[in-house]
């Protein structure tokens, strides 16, 4: 059976990206492997055994145009109002929290926050199918 290992973005800014992610969800550098034209950064934490790896190309100094097949990566968090308030104490500046409700019952409780190149990201309450 196949199981689910990492997800990867390509980041302008290392340092600038493992630092958003650091405040935001706590990830931290699981390893880091240099190659002759790029750099790989895995990150990671307690919660999970899922990586988000980073993408650093060297002499790259434009911006990473993410297109319109882009969605999102998700976490989901135990205080959703409580992560909402520490984002915006860090200056993470995150989106509302929206409540979608689903025949009559909480279905998702959630906000957006995009990182330093622009990748959305949800923060969602633990509830339902979002453990």
């Amino acid at each position: 059976m196949a199981k689910m290992i990492h997800s990867m973005i390509r980041v302008l800014d290392e340092a600038r990206s493992i630092d958003f992610y650091s405040k935001a969800f706590g990830l931290t550098v699981a390893d880091r492997i240099a190659f002759p034209t790029f750099t790989l950064i895995y990150l990671s934490n307690v919660e999970t055994g899922f990586e988000l790896e980073l993408t650093v190309n060297q002499d790259r100094v434009e911006p990473y145009a993410l297109g319109n097949g882009y969605g999102h990566l998700a976490v989901s968090v135990d205080e959703l109002r409580d992560e909402h308030a520490r984002f915006t104490e860090l200056g993470l500046d995150p989106g509302k929290v929206i409540e979608l409700n689903r025949d009559g019952r909480l279905f998702a409780l959630f906000f957006f926050v995009t990182d330093p190149d622009g990748y959305k990201i949800e923060v969602v309450q633990r509830h339902g199918r979002f453990q």
